[in-house]
């Protein structure tokens, strides 16, 4: 009984520390970093363009230092004292991806990024870095913050956007929190859009491991009214007044459905409690599009819409890498660097990620996946993430969302 007293003991602590780490450096706040990267395929720069603080903290409170995934870029916060690692974050940007297209050999272009990290009660050191897909830095800056800066704009205090809890979380200091924002929908449609939400949550819902663990998923729905229904579509000479400033044929591509205004979107959300975002669009012309840690944008207007809104959370939330194969042009992975997306390998020699689904005959190697018909391999034939189709995610894909939202929650 002693010795069980004495492990419950140390077990407390350790749960106390750990409990205790957040409030060490940080307050209750969210400070909002906004970035401009630029440049064109040979040369990459990472400039701030403005700090914003935010009332609330609604990310992680544990774990800080670690991250779930890679990413294809990150963020390192240091405390200025010490140089210790207090906060990391890992994302994907649309500037990247644009980096591997034929436009980035000829012109140089900056794009929008905004990240959020927990509001530090004194002074931090953050460097940002992002990686090409040899997961080599192509670019690297670090920047001091000091809390008490009257340049930090405030915002989310004043005018916050309405929005209705559509879903609530079972224990909100334990949860991922997630907002829906209205693309394309003036005001008199906002009926409309709630019902789209509603529908997502329950597409979202019906798929493991989300049906399994959705009570620790905490859902709002903001009411942003445009001023003029639907979206932009450039190939057709459309150009629409809407909250976002959504636009298809991003990089030329017809049924890119994306947004480049990431100020604007935050400034939407401000004070509203978010942390992973959907957007819904209004729209009947079939597209959508979903970047790690930054969006997931969804058109809605068709018979594909739930599937695609799944989907394309499978990008934005779980890092998931697109299964199907286009060819081998312009590839995105190679031999000599492994994915850091759960879902796909380029080393099918060597144990892989889902070795365990393989050794108990759940999953196996199915060479084709990230765009490319050779030389990438998937776990199963058929996923989520593979086909709009296909009813579900596959083991391996279940696999890494529930480690993610375990990493999350627990």
């Amino acid at each position: 009984m002693k010795k069980l007293l004495i492990i419950t003991a140390l077990l407390s602590c350790v749960i106390y520390a750990n409990a205790q780490r957040f409030d060490d450096y940080f307050e209750d706040r969210t400070l909002r970093l906004d970035y401009s990267f630029s440049g064109d395929n040979t040369l990459t720069n990472i400039y701030v363009d403005e700090l914003v603080s935010l009332p609330r903290w609604y990310g992680r409170r544990e774990r800080l230092a670690e991250l779930p995934l890679r990413g294809n870029g990150q963020i390192t916060v240091r405390s200025k004292a010490d140089s210790t690692v207090i906060y990391r974050h890992a994302f994907s940007t649309l500037f990247q991806e644009w980096l591997a297209t034929d436009e980035a050999k000829h012109t140089q272009k900056s794009f929008e990024n905004v990240f959020l990290i927990p509001f530090p009660k004194d002074t931090i050191d953050i460097t940002v870095e992002l990686y090409d897909y040899h997961d080599r830095t192509i670019a690297s800056m670090t920047h001091t913050v000091v809390p008490t800066d009257i340049l930090i704009r405030k915002a989310g205090e004043r005018s916050v956007t309405p929005y209705d809890l559509l879903h609530p979380a079972a224990d909100t200091t334990r949860c991922i929190r997630i907002a829906f924002v209205a693309e394309g929908y003036t005001a008199d449609e906002m009926d409309l859009y709630l019902d789209h939400c509603r529908q997502a949550i329950g597409s979202l819902f019906r798929h493991e491991p989300f049906r399994s663990l959705q009570d620790r998923f905490n859902i709002i729905a903001l009411k942003s009214a445009s001023a003029e229904s639907g979206t932009s579509e450039p190939s057709k000479g459309i150009w629409r007044n809407t909250a976002l400033g959504s636009h298809f044929d991003t990089f030329y591509s017809d049924r890119y459905l994306t947004t480049l205004h990431l100020k604007r979107l935050h400034d939407v959300l401000a004070g509203t409690p978010y942390e992973h975002i959907i957007i819904l669009v209004n729209t009947g012309h079939y597209g959508g599009g979903g970047i790690y840690n930054s969006y997931n944008l969804s058109y809605t207007g068709g018979k594909q819409f739930l599937p695609v809104v799944v989907h394309e959370f499978g990008h934005s939330f779980g890092g998931l890498g697109d299964e199907y194969a286009y060819g081998d042009d312009d590839p995105m992975y190679f031999a000599d660097t492994e994915p850091w997306e759960p879902n796909l390998t380029t080393r099918p020699t060597a144990p892989v990620k889902w070795d365990n689904l393989i050794q108990q005959g759940k999953a196996g190697l199915v060479e084709g996946g990230g765009y490319l018909k050779k030389g990438v391999w998937r776990g199963c034939e058929n996923c989520r993430m593979r086909t709009n189709e296909e009813p579900e995610f596959c083991p391996v894909c279940q696999q890494a969302l529930t480690r993610l939202i375990d990493f999350y929650t627990k």
